[in-house]
């Protein structure tokens, strides 16, 4: 089968940094608060596949990490991934590591890095649950996964065709608890690297932290929007970008 090709939406101008989202929201909507950037940085928003306007692949962050660092990682930018889009930004990073001047990673559901420790185990398997189910309306399936992440969004009604669009990538994707992170090729990767929390759930702060210790990375929290961190707009940019400045 043919890789899709990733549909790009493009905004400022600057030094480059490429967007990657997670679930349910495309590239365009999931980084609205980040606007403001536009006016020092170009930022470069994929949409990954089955989301937008690229055309639909099972979820699954392995191949999504090969076509990012494929598409995307040259010349080399500033790697910012959100949730799912995160684990599949720090793949595409290990796979491409010359390709990357800075990564960084919001609340990654990379369970696996923390398995043992109740709180993440009982968030894998919420994520694992809701990833297996394949025969619930779509709109009962967006609640539930609303709820599991920690993201406090009012749902209008109707649930506009979006959102439903979105989470019907969720049912039937590859569950992010089968990725085994390569945090130690991350570290030896020589990019700085930064991770960020929305200090709403625990299990999400522990993921980070073990993540940020076992690369070197440095952390950050960011309250105020539960697990859509970048919904903040002004305190996020303001972290992103003293980070992104400080690393050239």
């Amino acid at each position: 089968m043919t890789s899709p090709t990733l549909h790009l939406h493009r905004w400022g101008t600057g030094p480059r940094v490429v967007l990657v989202h997670g679930a349910v929201l495309g590239g365009r909507e999931a980084w609205r608060g980040q606007r403001p950037l536009t006016e020092r940085w170009e930022l470069v928003a994929p949409d990954r596949p089955g989301h937008g306007r690229t055309p639909w692949a099972r979820q699954d962050f392995e191949p999504e990490s090969v076509l990012l660092a494929d598409q995307l990682l040259d010349p080399p930018c500033h790697l910012v991934g959100m949730s799912y889009g995160g684990i599949v930004a720090m793949l595409a990073a290990a796979h491409k590591p010359a390709g990357v001047r800075s990564l960084t990673v919001i609340e990654p559901p990379s369970t696996a890095v923390a398995r043992g420790v109740p709180a993440v185990d009982v968030y894998g398997a919420a994520m694992r649950d809701l990833s297996m189910t394949t025969d619930v309306p779509l709109e009962e399936a967006l609640m539930r996964f609303l709820a599991v992440v920690g993201a406090p969004v009012t749902v209008p009604r109707p649930v506009p065709p979006a959102l439903l669009d979105g989470v019907r990538q969720i049912l039937g994707a590859r569950p992010p608890d089968e990725a085994e992170l390569p945090l130690d090729t991350l570290r030896q990767a020589g990019f700085p690297m930064l991770v960020v929390s929305g200090g709403h759930m625990p299990a999400n702060e522990i993921i980070c932290d073990v993540i940020a210790e076992r690369t070197g990375a440095q952390r950050a929290v960011c309250p105020g929007a539960g697990h859509l961190v970048p919904d903040t707009g002004a305190p996020f940019n303001a972290v992103l970008e003293d980070f992104l400045t400080a690393a050239g």
